[in-house]
Order: structure tokens, then sequence, then C-alpha cells
């Protein structure tokens, strides 16, 4: 047996020892040689004993081998068993713990029903007292509301004592007192809005979530503003939205774990004593109410809402139906009801209760002349209504034992939420102007009928004592309230321990399930690894059992060869006895010569005759030896071919191919590059991001022409003006030049106006404009120069603000612009520049500076003696002054200097002004020690010759950097143009870069392709933008040719690249589609063969290519043709011509409907309502439609298809037509379907040119059909 080598450090090692591949060592024998045989009939038995020999040592190699085998079968399978003890003790474990949690869960659960118990007296408590407060202060409450006047109502007659009195100025001056005063419950002004009046109601909407039924109305004629009161407006919402927000939010605060509050309303309206439900439209599936009425009872459908949004969208429901019909609007009752349905699990109580919201209908009592019957009929219906409420409010407010409900339906209706304890409120509206005056007195004599019936409360110790209650309840309330807060913060502490434990079991949970998955992933390893190995072993013993077999039939076979060879040496030797004898009497005959001649020719017959047999059995034996090698050869054959196969099964045994618990990839996989594919996507995506990054960072350069500008008053004002300016309308130089720079000075007001944050959006609006205007305006020379050169500076530094390729522009320091006069450079220019500034010429190597022509005044002796005299001093003989006409002629000068000195334009913009006058001012001090800096200016009086000359110089250079001289502009202008130049070419060249880049990348399937092509489009597409921006950029100077001042990069190899990703784009997709078309079991032999003559058409377009791009369309196209080929071929069916004929069968199916996006169309037919069709383009190239399915309700909702091209229909009848666009949404027929077959098919050609024509991307598509004729227009 042989030794077990294999190592133990790793347990999950899942190689089968024992099976190594086949290796050369000193144990093994060598092969044998067979040596070719001196003799054909000289056979040896070495080669038999030893393949004997070498078939014993393969089979005892393979038991050992298979033992081993075991062995490790037997170790896998303890592993498994310990594995899933530990897995079985941990999840013993893991169950117990959440017992124990499972058990405080519970404990938590009953404490928090405990707590839920203790509570609920407590608020049935203060229900109770809340309702008693509420009962103590009346059932019945009425308000007052008067709306605001509006613009032509005069005056109005309606004054406000208190806040429950109002009062009515009559006008009638027959009584001593016109003014009338009435009292109610509250009193609202025209000033007070929703909010307010809301504060007094919610009372009433506590009561209704209490479990009571509460009634609120909204009384008032026509245009008092009580539909307002209910409904509100979109700013200042009514009752009806604040009532049920009211409710909801109460009913969150008072929920708990084991309550329930359930919400629906019902809406509809009484016109004429008939209710008409509001909701009977939106479905018969909905629960129902019933009405108790008298008579037949009616049901109502209820309207299930869970949160204010619901009953908003409710309510616009049922006020969209309401309203349908204008004329019963104010001669109708409206009735909103919220039922309240609550529940509780500790208590089992169940309680209803309705909150009803009723908008009455107009108190207009006077019948017109001119009122048709069923106008008075209306109203008189109305009168009813109303008298009947009246009624039954007196007779409650009266206390009287018959209350009279039946009177009306309206009261009917309201039974329940009008008598008992029942809560009931009615606003009254009114208007306060003075030709209302009849109905608003009709109005609040109403109210009062009810107000004035209430009975007294007693005298003062009656009232006395009902206050006494009444305080005592609110400290009863106020101590339950304070309790249950208490209680339920109680409960908000458990429910969060709750919380935390329910989080730690869900932990827990998700840790055993982990475990769980774990151990089912590893126990479901093992067993797979099981039966792989018990299948291996089963097969083992079979090839073990083929090879006994196959071993026995080699003995057998050898056998029999030996057997064979036996009888061919015996029967040699049988023949060599022959010859000897032959020989013997051939030797006696020669010697007796006595003997006759016949019997010599009788010997030599026989001899010859012996000899004849003699010849044919050598060639037999020959023949016979011939057999006997080769089939000895072809035992070496199978032997060889046997020990092989061993060898193989021993390496695939050695090394399994089965996946390991630690990896999933099965052995089958291709392992892939890593560094390939995904730093392709990663090159192209890093280069389509540093594109983006170093476009979008100069996109603000200057505006494209289809770019969007964002503008602003001021700058379209001042583009206008810049634009319109014209030089001969005006009279003179001067005139000119002072409109001129009025204009140049209110774009610096502008400027300065809009700010550091949108400097840069002012600047861009108007760009285009300024410079035209300053171009156009310098030949004339009247512009003032410095205010050009501020302008410049100002989209200078806008410019280098928003260039990175600009940062690293340095510039000279300002002494080397400044020199003594009759000296060389300064002592101060031997400095070095700035840290980190390297200087940039860009105009000579040697920058020229200005000299500054200041001499010191030499004063004669007896001009010192004087002074001295006078009591100066030394130093004050030394300063001199500078006079305005030194400071003028200095400024002149510094002006010559600066035009078109392009490096002190540069260093003015790359210098702030004041840091550029401080370097000036300091260099004049070191250089000119004789000026003086007064006393004054010290203390604020005049100012030093320092400042007077520094400001000098400063004047003077920019004046002059604004100078033109022409044909140049001036130097801010050209270096404004030479940075603008720098950024488009830096950009240029970055997008060169990029392109070449990709232009280099290798695609290997579609997505890469369509990828790699994008990518290069939109490099093209920036490129292309870049240079249309240089060619509407207003800032370059252009040459004298006329030529681009800009060397555009070639980019033919990109180009050329990118043609070919479009060829080869194309062919992937129709190979795509022949591989959609190819995944069929079988197919008709015509069209396998179109296939494959497609197929033959796209290898024929390969030379468009270019090399880079042929190995993904070969492969690509290989693999299309394999997929055709193995289709199997069938006779082409009888229904093939009317497929071809017919293509509205396939229409839709495996097209692509993915779209970008959707562009919007509306058509209006006339006979029909207008309707949209969306139209898109898929990545075939194919126009596709999203429109609704029907046009006319319902419209079954929106359908995409791809819209066929208008060759389909050419030889189609109208009835085949039809079909093609019943496959279509309805518009397409509409608009496309004629009488004829030729009037269809050119409507449709009109409709498809019109749709394409709306997708950017398929305008080329219609030229090509145009010029093809598909899209000719055909008339019937």
């Amino acid at each position: 047996m042989g030794e077990h080598n294999t190592p133990t450090t790793n347990r999950w090692n899942w190689e089968v020892t024992g099976f190594e591949p086949r290796r050369s060592s000193p144990d093994d024998l060598p092969r044998p040689t067979v040596a070719p045989l001196m003799r054909r009939y000289s056979i040896s038995a070495a080669t038999s004993d030893f393949s004997k020999q070498a078939l014993a040592s393969k089979v005892l190699r393979l038991n050992d081998k298979l033992k081993l085998a075991k062995e490790d079968y037997l170790e896998l399978r303890q592993d498994v068993s310990d594995l899933q003890e530990y897995s079985n003790a941990k999840l013993d474990r893991v169950t117990r713990y959440l017992g124990v949690l499972a058990e405080k869960t519970r404990k938590l659960d009953q404490f928090a029903v405990e707590s839920e118990a203790r509570i609920s007296p407590l608020v049935n408590e203060k229900k109770r007292l809340f309702n008693d407060l509420l009962t103590a202060k009346g059932n019945i409450k009425l308000f007052c509301r008067t709306r605001p006047l509006f613009e032509d109502e005069g005056p109005s007659i309606v004054e406000f004592p208190d806040e429950c009195t109002i009062r009515i100025n009559t006008g009638d001056e027959s009584i001593s007192n016109p003014k009338k005063d009435f009292e109610f419950d509250r009193v609202y002004g025209p000033h007070v809005g929703q909010a307010e009046l809301f504060s007094d109601v919610q009372p009433f909407v506590q009561s209704a979530l209490d479990g009571y039924n509460v009634s609120i109305f909204a009384y008032g004629q026509t245009r008092s503003g009580k539909t307002h009161t209910m409904e509100g407006s979109n700013h200042d919402r009514g009752l009806y939205a604040r009532c049920f927000e009211e409710l909801f939010d109460l009913a969150n605060s008072d929920l708990t774990s084991t309550s329930k509050f359930n919400f629906s309303v019902t809406a509809f309206d009484l016109y004429n004593e008939q209710i008409r439900d509001l909701f009977s439209e939106s479905g018969s599936t909905l629960p129902k109410i019933q009405l108790k009425l008298p008579e037949p009872s009616v049901e109502l459908v209820q309207e299930k809402v869970d949160n204010p949004v619901d009953f908003s969208k409710v309510l616009k429901a049922a006020f969209q139906i309401w309203q349908s019909d204008t004329s019963k609007l104010n001669v109708s009752h409206l009735i909103i009801t919220v039922h309240i349905y609550y529940n509780n699990l500790i208590s089992g109580e169940n309680s209803y209760s309705k909150l009803s919201l009723i908008d009455l209908a107009g108190s207009d009592g006077q019948i017109l002349e001119e009122d048709s019957g069923e106008r008075v009929t209306d109203l008189l219906h109305v009168m009813k209504s109303h008298s009947a409420l009246g009624d039954v409010l007196s007779a409650l407010t009266s206390k009287k034992d018959n209350i009279p409900y039946e009177n009306s339906m309206l009261t009917n209706i309201l039974t329940d939420s009008l008598g008992g304890n029942s809560k009931s409120l009615m606003i009254v509206n009114i208007c306060p102007n003075a030709a209302n005056l009849s109905e608003t007195l009709s109005s609040l004599n109403f109210a009062a009928r009810a107000r004035n019936s209430v009975l007294s409360l007693g005298n003062r110790d009656t009232i006395k004592k009902w206050r006494d209650v009444a305080n005592d309840a609110r400290k009863e309330l106020y101590e339950k309230e304070k309790e249950i807060q208490d209680l339920k913060q109680e409960v908000l502490e458990l429910k969060q321990a709750l919380k935390g434990a329910n989080d730690q079991c869900v932990l827990l949970f998700n840790e055993v399930q982990k475990a769980w998955k774990v151990s089912f992933t590893l126990h479901s390893d093992l067993k797979s690894e099981n039966v792989m190995l018990v299948d291996k072993h089963t097969i083992e013993k079979e090839q073990n059992a083929q090879l006994r077999n196959q071993v026995a039939q080699l003995l057998q076979s050898e056998q029999d060869q030996k057997l064979q060879m036996q009888q061919y040496d015996s029967t040699i030797q049988t023949l060599q006895e022959k010859l000897k004898s032959l020989e013997s009497q051939l030797n006696e005959a020669k010697s007796s010569s006595s003997e006759k001649g016949s019997a010599v020719s009788t010997i030599s017959k026989a001899a010859a005759a012996d000899g004849m047999d003699s010849s044919a059995v050598t060639k037999k034996l020959e023949e016979e030896l011939k057999k006997r090698d080769a089939l000895i050869e072809r035992l070496h054959e199978e032997n060889e071919k046997l020990f092989d196969r061993l060898t193989e099964k021993a390496s695939t045994v050695g090394s399994p191919q089965v996946p390991s618990p630690l990896s999933k990839q099965p052995s089958n996989a291709q392992p892939r590059d890593p560094g390939r594919n995904d730093n392709k996507g990663r090159s192209m995506d890093v280069s389509l991001q540093l594109a983006g990054d170093k476009t979008d960072g100069a996109g603000a350069l200057v505006k494209a022409g289809s770019d969007k500008v964002k503008t602003t008053p001021a700058g379209e004002y001042l583009t206008a003006a810049l634009n319109d300016f014209d030089p001969d309308q005006y009279d003179g130089i001067a005139a000119i030049s002072d409109g001129a720079n009025k204009l140049l000075m209110l774009v610096l007001a502008a400027v300065i106006k809009a700010g550091a944050s949108r400097e840069h959006e002012i600047l861009a609006e108007i760009r285009d404009a300024v410079f035209a205007f300053i171009r156009k305006m310098e030949p004339k020379r009247v512009m003032d120069t410095m205010l050009v050169s501020r302008v410049r500076i100002l989209y200078i530094r806008s410019l280098l603000a928003r260039s990175p390729e600009l940062q690293s522009i340095k510039v000279s320091s300002v002494e080397f612009f400044l020199e003594k006069p009759n000296s060389g450079r300064s002592r101060s220019s031997s400095r070095s520049n700035s840290p980190g500034r390297s200087p940039v010429r860009y105009v000579d190597e040697q920058i020229q500076g200005f000299k500054v022509n200041i001499k010191q005044e030499k004063k004669s002796k007896l001009s010192s003696v004087v002074s001295r005299i006078r009591g100066h001093d030394q130093d004050t003989l030394r300063q001199q002054q500078v006079t305005g006409g030194k400071l003028r002629e200095i400024q002149e000068e510094a002006k010559s200097f600066a035009v078109g000195n392009k490096a002190l334009a540069a260093l003015f913009v790359h210098t702030p002004a004041g840091e550029l006058q401080r370097q000036i001012r300091s260099w004049l001090a070191e250089n000119f020690e004789f000026l003086s800096i007064t006393g004054d200016e010290a203390s604020g009086g005049t100012t030093g010759q320092l400042e007077l000359l520094s400001t000098a110089i400063m004047d003077g250079w920019m004046a002059g950097l604004g100078a033109a001289l022409p044909p140049n502009t001036d130097a801010l202008g050209q270096l404004l143009s030479e940075y603008a130049k720098r950024v488009f070419t830096s950009q240029l060249q970055h997008l060169k870069d990029i392109a070449g880049t990709l232009a280099t990348e290798e695609a290997d399937d579609a997505a890469q392709v369509a990828k790699l092509r994008s990518a290069l489009e939109s490099v093209d597409h920036k490129r292309r933008k870049i240079l249309q921006q240089m060619r509407n950029d207003a800032a370059l100077l252009t040459l004298e040719n006329g030529s681009s001042p800009i060397q555009n990069p070639s980019t033919a190899a990109e180009d050329a690249r990118l043609a070919s990703l479009i060829s080869l784009d194309s062919i992937l997709k129709q190979l795509k589609d022949i591989a959609r078309q190819s995944s069929v079991s079988s197919m008709g032999r015509s069209k396998k063969k179109a296939m494959l003559a497609s197929l033959d058409e796209l290898d024929e377009r390969m030379p468009s290519l270019l090399d880079i791009d042929h190995p993904c369309a070969q492969r690509q196209i290989a693999n299309a043709r394999r997929l055709v080929e193995a289709i199997r071929e069938e006779d082409d069916p009888a229904q093939a011509i009317d497929s071809a004929r017919n293509p509205s069968t396939e229409l839709g199916s495996g097209t692509e409907t993915d779209v970008a996006q959707w562009n919007v169309l509306q058509f209006n037919t006339g006979s029909t309502t207008p309707f949209i069709i969306k139209c898109g383009a898929n990545s075939n190239s194919e126009l596709v439609i999203k429109a609704d399915a029907k046009v006319q309700e319902p419209k079954g909702g929106e359908i995409v298809r791809v819209v066929p091209r208008p060759s389909v229909l050419e030889n189609l009848s109208l009835d085949e037509m039809k079909q093609v666009f019943s496959e279509l949404p309805e518009a397409l027929s509409l608009l496309a379907l004629a009488r004829t077959a030729d009037g269809t098919r050119a409507r449709y050609s009109r409709l498809y040119r019109t749709l394409a024509m709306k997708v950017p991307s398929l305008r080329d598509l219609v030229g090509e059909l145009e010029k093809g004729g598909v899209l000719k227009d055909v008339k019937s």
C-alpha cells in the first residue's frame, strides 16, 4: 500500500488522496519494448509475462487508492456528524434564549393590558365630565358670523357692541331707536378667520369623538358666506377639513394598542324632500348604511377614510357631483356625515357616533312674480324645512315633550343628532349691506326664536350653585387628565422596553436564521459530497469489475495464444523431421547409382511433391505469425488505452472538480480576466467623466447658439441698448462720446448691483452685445478708455475664475514695469517674483519699464537762508511738492506706455487694484526719497505726494490699456483673445486625448460596442459644441484671411473609429435580430437559407470596419451562424405566403420598446376630444409610440407599440390594413384610416413622417425614406 502523504492542516481538504496523476518513479517498471524477431517462427513468452505483471501492479495500486478514498469518506462522514451535533447544540441554546425573551414579552404585554384596563375607566370618566360641562353650558349653541363687505355694496349696517351681541341699524327713522340688538352665544365680525371660528367649534368635535352625536348647521341667505364657512378656500380651510383633521388628531392621541378608531363618510343632498346619494356612482361594492326613517328606508354608500388626504379626495368627488347641476345649489341641503366607530379590546366596548355637517339651502324667502313654477316649488320646500328646523330647535330648548321631527325630511333624518344627549350648533351667516337688510333681520329673528326660548338658569343662588358644580367638574377633570397623562407616560416607557425586547428578539431570530442557513448549506453541501462520493465509489466498483473482466479476457486470450503457439511449434518440428527424412532419402538415392531410372524418377517426383508441400506450409506459417504479431500489437494498444484511462480517472479523483462549501462557482465556469473588460469600462467611464469635467468647467466661457442663458430684466435692457446704439443719430462727436460712455457706465453699474453671486450671469448675458459695441465704437475713438479697461478686466477675471487652464499663468511684479529716469532697471528690479511665480513674456523677451520722470529741485542758497530764518527744519527743506501739471504729464506718459502692452494688461488682471497701487506707492517711496508725506495727510486733511503719483500712474495705465491701435484692438482685448484661445485649445486637445484613448479600446460584445460608441459620440458632440462656441465668440480675434485663430486638432483616426463602431453596432443589431429568430427548434428551408444569406451579407460588410473591430464582428457572426445551422430544417409551410402578406400577426412581437426620451404630440380630429400620442425611438432606430388603447372613456390605459414603416402597407388591402391598425392604439386608426387603401397609405405616410420628425434621432431615417420613395404622398 502506498504512503498517505496528504497534509492534515486544512480540515476542509476536498481532494481525495491516492489518485495523483501518473508520475515516473524508480519503483515503476519501465515499459517493455518488443524486440524485432530474428526469425518469424521463434516466439518468446517474456512479453506476455511482463504485461501480466504490469496489469497486476496497476490493479494493486487501484485497490490501494480505493482504500484511501474509503478512509477519506469515513472521515468526512465523521466531520458531518460533528458539525450537525454542534449546530443542534447551538440551536438548542438559541431556542431556550428565545423562550426566555418570549416570556418577558408576554409579561410586558400583560402589564400593558393591565395599564390599558386602568386607563380605560379614567378616559370614560373624562368623557363624562366633559359632556356634563357641555350640557351645563347647553346642548344647543347659536353663533352669528358676518361676512366682509364687497366693493360695490356701500356702508355696513352691522355693529358689534361685544362678543355676544350684534346690532343692526334698521334705518327706520320713524322710531326713536332705529338700531336693534340680538344676542348669541358668540358673534364673529368680518375680520375673524376660519381658525378662530373653529377654536369655538372644537369642543363639539371632541364630544363627537367621545361618543355623542353632533350636528353643525350653516344657516343664512344666499351669498352670506355659509358655504365659505363650511368649505373654506385653499389658503384658509373651512369646517369640513378642520373638523376631520381634529377628529383624526384626537383619535391618534387617544389611540392605544388595545383600542381603535375607524372613520367613514356619507354625503347626500336633500332637494324637494328627496334624498340623492352623492357616492352612489362610485360603485356598489362599498358598504352601505341605512337611514332610520319611518317611510321606506334609504341606504347610503359609505366611503372609508383613513387620513385627511382621503377625506379631501372623497369630499372633492362629492362636491363635483353636487355642483354639477347649478340650478339646484341654492335650494338643496348638503349633508356630510362622518361616522365614528370605536372598539376597545380590553373592556369590549364598542361605540358609534357621528358628526353631521349641514350646509343648509339659502333662506331667501321672497318669491318674485317672474319666478317659474318649479322655482316657487323649490322655495316652498326650503321654507318648509327651515320652519320645521326652527320648530324642533324651539321645542328642544323649551324642553317640550312632543318634538315635531316628522314635519320635514331634514329634521326626520337628523332626529338622533338633535335630541337626547346630542349636541347642536347653528352658525347664522348674514350680509352686512343695507340691500339685504330684510333677509338679515329674517335670519337673526330665526336664530333669536331658538335663543330667546332657552329657559333661564334661575336666580343668583342657582347660578352660583351651577358655577360651583362647573368648577368642581373642571378640577376633577384636570386631576383625571393628569392621572391619565402619568399612566400614558408609564405605558410609553413599557412600550419602549417592549420594543427593545422585540428588537433583541428580531436580532436573535436573524442570527438563528443565519445559523440555520449556514447549517443547511453545509449539510446540503456535505450531503451532495456524500452522494457524489457514493456515486464515484459505485463507478469505481463498476470500473474495477470491468477491469477484472478485461484482465480475465486477456488471460484467456493469452492461454489461447499459448496453445496456438504450441501447435505451431509441434507442426514445425514435424515438418523439420519430414524434411530431414527426405534429405536422407535423397542422399541415399544419389549414392545408389545402380538403381533403376524409374525408381530415381519416382523418388524425384516424390521429393518434388514433398518440396511443394513444405513451401506451402512455410507460407502458411508466415501468415499465422503475422496474425499473431498483429494480435499482440492490438493487445498492447488496448493495454495502453486501459492504463491511460485508469490514470486519467485517478487524476480526476485526486483533484475533484466539485464545488467546495467556500466557493459556489461551477467547475466549468470560465475564469474571467479582471483586468480587461472591467478596465475597459472603467477607462471609458473615466474618460467621459474627465471630458465632462473639463468641458463643463469652461462651458460658461461663452454661450453657444443653442444654449439658453438665463435672462434678467437688466440684462435684456442692456443688450437692447447696446445693440440699438446708432452713432449716426447723434449730432457731433461729444454727443456720441457721452452716449457711449453712459452705456459703459450702465454695464459697470449693473455688474456692481448684481453682486458677486450673480456677476458671472449678468456678464455672460450681455457678453456678445458688449464686445460688439466696443468693436463697433473703437474706430471712432469716442469711448472713455478707462471705462473700456474696467469692462475688459471684469470679463477677463470672470474667465480666470472659471477656467482651470489659466490658473497656472503667472505675471511679473510691478517693479519690472517701473524705471527711474536716466538709469537702467531700478534697484528693486532685481528682486525675485512672488513665491511660486514665473514671469510670462507677452511681447518681448525683455519687459520695457515705464520711466517715472521726477527730479528733485535744486534750491538756491538765498532760498535756503530765507527758509531757515522762517523756522523750517532740514527735513522740510528737502521735501518737494508735485504740481498738477506734472501729474497730468506723468499720466499722459503712463497712458502712452500702456497702449498695446499685453504684459502690463496681465499685471492689471492678475493683481487687485488696491494691491497694485500699494506696490507702486512703495516703489516710489524707495526710489524717490525727496517725495513728502505731509502732516496734513496724517490728520486726514490732504493727499500725500506718493498717493497722487501712484494714482496718476494707475489712471494713465488704465486709460492706455483700454486704448485701441487700429487695426488692432486694445491690449486688454488682445489679452482676452489670447486667454480664450488658450482655453479653447486646451479643451480641444483634452477631448482629442480622450477620443484617442477611446479609439484604441477593444469591444467584445454589443454592450461594450454601444458604450464605446456612445462615449465617442459624446466626445465628438462636446468638440463640435466647443467649435461652435469658438465661431460665436465675439472676443476672439480672427486672422487676416478670415480663418479661425485656433488650430483644430485632427480627429481623422477617432472619426474613422466612430464610423467603424456605428457600422459594427448596426451589424450587431442585425445579428441580435437573427439570434432572436433562431430561438426555435425548427425552421422552414427558405427562411433558413435567407438567414444564412443575411449572414453572408454581413460578412461582406467586414471591410467597412477597422481591424480592431474585426474580431468582435467575426465572433458574433460565427456564433449566429452556428445557431442558424443548428436549427432543424422543415418544408416551407403553406402559410408562409399568407404570413408575408399579413405582417400584423407578428407586429410588435420581439421588438424593443425601451425609449430614452418621449416626445409629446396632441391631436384634435374635431369629432372626438383631443388626445395625446408620445413618440420616441428604440435602439434599433424604429419609431415607438405610447398612447391610450382607446380614445373615448374607458381608455384602457397606455400601451407601447413599434410603428411599422409605410412600406409594410404597400401591397395590403384595406381590410388587412385595418387588421394591422387593430394591434396599435385607436388614435392611429382615427388619424390614418381612410375610405380606400390608397388613401389610407397616403394618410399613414404623412402621419408617420409627422411622428418621426418629432424624434431627433429619426430625422435622418425620414430623409432616407423620402429619397427611396417610401413616404411618397399617394392620394386616392
